[in-house]
């Protein structure tokens, strides 16, 4: 049985009856989950978060699912959240192996089952989870349908920096430096150095300042830049994606006409190469659709709530 855990609900805004369990991997990393359930649902989808953030972050947005008649989930990943932290300095984004993930993302399978989550099931990964709920769908997880936010299918450096980093990282592990702070990259949580004037996550000052308000709140949940290692890992979680045959899951891609976080030609031509999935450019989003504007995570929310209706049928 799954110990309940902390969970932050006047920070979430999410629907009622929400709560949170603690999860172990396979490989003992303790997790968190936070789970919405709801009455007579169509289904049960799976927020997969991107990088630095915590399940309270989807909050509203299973508030925009459930209005739609479905109930949710969020995950802490290992290294974020109140989840494990895997460095001594709890501010760095950390995994050994981007294969990891998946570990976490079982435990959570594990948990639906156990709390009877109504089926089917589906999926929304946003950035770095967008590149985890790829994995799954090849692996074959049980997944209907899935939704893609600016995913993480091409890491947002120049050529040049990905063959530095490619050269620098044996040296870095000979010299014991891998799990530093990668360079380029701050210790604080993004929200808090940098400020709304000129952030790349949302053209909507409200969502930002609803962002803002949990990791001020409660810093525990804040995370800063990652790992040299973890770029190093998600450059291979990338460079092993365009290998693949993709699956025959039903999909929609999300991507803002002004991001700038992913590397969105990759996207762009995943996308084309993936013939069930769907590429949906939104103009004058940002890297954060479903944190976006009123009438973009409308947008967003209705076409992923038809899609799942229709793939449940």
């Amino acid at each position: 049985m799954a110990e309940n855990a902390p969970f932050f609900d006047d920070l979430a805004q999410g629907p009622e009856g929400g709560a949170a369990y603690w999860l172990t991997a396979s490989d003992g990393v303790r997790l968190r989950v936070g789970l919405w359930p709801k009455d007579d649902a169509k289904g049960t989808v799976f927020i997969l978060p991107g990088r630095t953030e915590c399940l309270e972050k989807y909050g509203r947005g299973a508030a925009d699912l459930a209005a739609r008649g479905f109930a949710s989930l969020a995950v802490d990943w290992r290294g974020q959240g109140i989840a494990d932290r895997l460095l001594k300095d709890r501010r760095i984004g950390h995994v050994e192996d981007f294969q990891d993930y998946q570990k976490d993302l079982d435990a959570v399978i594990a948990l639906a089952e156990e709390k009877a989550m109504p089926k089917p099931w589906f999926l929304i990964g946003h950035s770095m989870g967008g590149a985890i709920g790829l994995r799954a769908l090849v692996e074959g997880k049980p997944f209907q349908a899935a939704g893609f936010s600016a995913p993480m299918w091409g890491i947002g450096l120049t050529p040049v920096q990905k063959f530095m980093l490619r050269f620098v990282s044996p040296v870095l592990h000979l010299l014991g430096l891998q799990n530093r702070l990668a360079p380029g990259t701050k210790p604080e949580t993004y929200m808090i150095w940098n400020g709304f004037t000129d952030n790349l996550l949302t053209s909507d000052r409200e969502m930002f300042d609803y962002m803002t308000h949990q990791v001020v709140t409660r810093p525990e949940l804040g995370l800063g830049g990652p790992s040299s290692h973890w770029v190093v890992e998600a450059i291979r979680e990338n460079d092993w994606a365009f290998e693949l045959d993709l699956p025959d899951v039903p999909a929609l891609c999300f991507l803002g006409g002004d991001e700038q976080i992913v590397n969105t030609q990759a996207v762009k031509d995943l996308a084309m190469r993936w013939t069930s999935c769907e590429l949906v450019t939104i103009p004058g989003a940002r890297h954060e659709v479903p944190m976006e504007s009123p009438a973009t995570r409308a947008l967003f929310y209705d076409r992923l709530a038809a899609l799942f209706t229709e793939s449940a049928r």
